[in-house]
């Protein structure tokens, strides 16, 4: 896994994003996968793995989950993605809020979009007082990610590198 400092920073929430837990049943185009004994089971899409793989062209994919290096693990084959930077947050469970500093440390001076489902009012706070471009992506998490989020992405690192 490497870093490319050229690209901005695009960092990925899992649950909610990738795995839309929300919905009372499995969303269309996603498949149940029971990938750990116990829990519920993680629904995936094979588009978002697709998705992924245009945004990896104009950004540096990165992990800003709760599940760590486990993102790599079990979801980055499924989804045809290499190794991932991850951010480590604090043990699961946390509040969302708790992201922040870590994502602060983790982002520096970088440009930044992230699509999470639980975005605070702090978060929102500190993209909108960011000196670099800084963009944050809602994601429902009864449907994960869509493909007007990815374009939500591509016409903002057009607008931001002119």
């Amino acid at each position: 896994m490497t870093m490319d400092f050229s690209l901005p920073l695009l960092l990925l929430d899992v649950d909610g994003v990738l795995n839309p837990f929300a919905s009372p049943t499995c969303p269309p185009g996603c498949q149940e996968f029971e990938l750990f004994a116990d829990e519920e089971p993680v629904r995936l899409c094979a588009a978002h793995g697709d998705w992924l793989q245009e945004l990896a062209t104009r950004f540096q994919l990165v992990w800003a989950t709760g599940w760590g290096m486990e993102a790599n693990r079990v979801l980055a084959p499924r989804l045809r993605l290499p190794e991932l930077p991850v951010i480590s947050f604090a043990p699961v469970p946390f509040h969302p809020r708790e992201k922040l500093h870590a994502v602060i440390d983790f982002a520096a001076d970088r440009p930044v979009a992230w699509i999470d489902d639980a975005f605070q009012p702090e978060m929102r706070e500190w993209a909108s007082q960011r000196l670099v471009p800084t963009l944050l992506v809602d994601a429902d998490p009864a449907e994960g990610l869509t493909r007007e989020a990815v374009e939500q992405c591509f016409c903002w690192v057009d607008d931001y590198q002119l």
